[in-house]
């Protein structure tokens, strides 16, 4: 991680301003004097804002946010492309497309057509088009790639704007301050730090100036980036984790229910089974009372009413016997006559 002490802003020459004529008034609180016609920035500010500009940088990478790193002058693209690649962030390097940030969704379509030609490039669909065609295609994609190759992931606005040159990325910087988008800027002696919300004042035209100041606000982005992915991969892992408890709590309900429901089901036809068996058997009860049964005493029967009362039955003589007796009776009554 770069230091931007005042020994390292020293070395790299960082206090270096333009010549006296050329300065921007609105400068002067950042000027400590002048040496042969060249102004001399005051490196004790520029080190407490480049604290500062890293600070916010990094608080805004922690949280999420998106930093767009913008340097198209020769002595910034290098290392422009390459903390923004090590931060994972959107950058501009090379060129700046009037309406990058005003204009988002025009070059959001723009953006989208690039990803459609890189695809059918790597599937091996434009070798298989016409020659005129395939070259056509080829050529849009390479131009697409020069002008939008580093803000190829950015589907929204960033959340700030680093500048390294604010003559040179004078668009971008307009573009910034109408959308109000906070910007971090490398302010030189001639520049107007007015659009400016976290001012670095140092020299945009030397190769370590520009890489240390740059150096120093990446490596917070990356810092803080790098945190914010640890906690977005840790959360999204206890999401999941939370979902798949969900979902085996839900089939473990959905079983449960299914069980609870065939019990239900089972009891049900039991009981109507033995509803069934009640109704059968009470319609066989009646049934049953209507069939013939065994004759019973006769109604005048006197051995019948002598058993009921309790009385022994009188022993009834044999037939013969019986009819001997009444004519001896007979006989008796004829005499008399």
């Amino acid at each position: 991680m770069p230091e931007a002490g005042l020994k390292e802003l020293l070395e790299a020459g960082v206090h270096f301003g333009h010549q006296t004529r050329r300065w921007n008034p609105n400068m002067r609180r950042y000027i400590f004097g002048e040496l042969d016609g060249i102004h001399i920035i005051d490196l004790v500010q520029t080190e407490e804002l480049v604290e500062n500009a890293r600070r916010f940088a990094g608080e805004l990478a922690s949280g999420g946010g998106t930093v767009l790193f913008v340097g198209t002058k020769k002595q910034a693209r290098g290392p422009v492309e390459e903390w923004a690649d090590r931060c994972k962030m959107p950058y501009v390097n090379q060129r700046w497309l009037g309406g990058l940030l005003t204009n988002f969704n025009t070059m959001s379509a723009r953006i989208a057509r690039l990803h459609e030609l890189t695809e059918w490039r790597d599937e091996g669909k434009l070798e298989l088009l016409p020659t005129k065609e395939r070259m056509g295609m080829q050529a849009e994609l390479a131009k697409l790639e020069y002008n939008l190759g580093g803000v190829r992931d950015m589907d929204r606005l960033p959340d700030a704007v680093f500048v390294t040159d604010l003559k040179t990325e004078e668009i971008a910087v307009r573009e910034a301050a109408r959308l109000r988008i906070p910007i971090i800027g490398l302010v030189d002696t001639n520049c107007d730090p007015t659009p400016i919300d976290y001012v670095i004042p140092g020299n945009d035209d030397a190769i370590r100036s520009c890489r240390l100041v740059i150096g120093t606000i990446g490596s917070a982005v990356e810092e803080g980036a790098g945190a914010w992915r640890v906690q977005e991969e840790k959360r999204i892992a206890e999401e999941m984790e939370r979902r798949r408890r969900e979902e085996e709590e839900r089939k473990k309900r959905e079983e449960e229910e299914k069980v609870r429901l065939a019990a239900e089901e089972a009891a049900k036809k039991a009981a109507e089974e033995a509803a069934k068996a009640k109704q059968a058997e009470a319609a066989a009860k009646p049934a049953q009372g209507q069939a013939p049964g065994p004759a019973g005493p006769v109604a005048g029967d006197d051995s019948s009413s002598s058993q009921a009362a309790g009385e022994e039955p009188t022993p009834t003589p044999p037939a013969g016997e019986a009819s001997t007796g009444q004519d001896a009776e007979a006989a008796k009554e004829g005499e008399g006559k």
